[in-house]
């Protein structure tokens, strides 16, 4: 089994919040860096993304990809795989946790890539991946709207 890389961080902002930013994912490219274009396929009856294409662009890897997401509950969102040119399978989630008057959100990815990659490269690569967009969601969800 594949490990897996997480890290978390406290966003000042109730967990609802949170999850509106995480669920928007029409505005992914204003805040993520690498996903240059997403697009809803399909929806729940609640109206929250089930398929979602998105045009990836972090660098060395370009990769146009479809994601299934599940929705747990309003605080956790998990997504796999559907289709992709680079990679081999793609697991990730975004649990949210309500901690003072902030949240704690922790996200968890798992990748395999298509292209050979050593095992301590593909972790710091996944760590730069969660980085990037736990301080953007930050960013996002901390800014005034306006």
């Amino acid at each position: 089994m594949a490990e897996h890389t997480s890290s978390s961080i406290t966003i000042e902002a109730a967990p609802a919040e949170v999850m509106e930013v995480i669920s928007d994912f029409a505005r992914y490219p204003d805040w993520t860096g690498e996903v240059k274009q997403a697009e809803v396929l399909a929806t729940d009856d609640r109206g929250r993304a089930q398929q979602v294409r998105l045009v990836m662009d972090a660098g060395a890897i370009k990769d146009d990809q479809t994601l299934g997401y599940t929705w747990t509950g309003d605080n956790e969102v998990s997504w796999t795989l559907v289709k992709s040119q680079m990679l081999r399978s793609l697991d990730g989630s975004y649990l949210l946790k309500p901690v003072g008057s902030g949240t704690e959100v922790t996200y968890s990815l798992t990748v395999d890539v298509k292209i050979p990659m050593l095992g301590m490269i593909k972790r710091k690569a996944e760590k730069v991946i969660i980085d990037r967009a736990l301080a953007g969601l930050k960013k996002r969800v901390e800014t005034p709207k306006g």
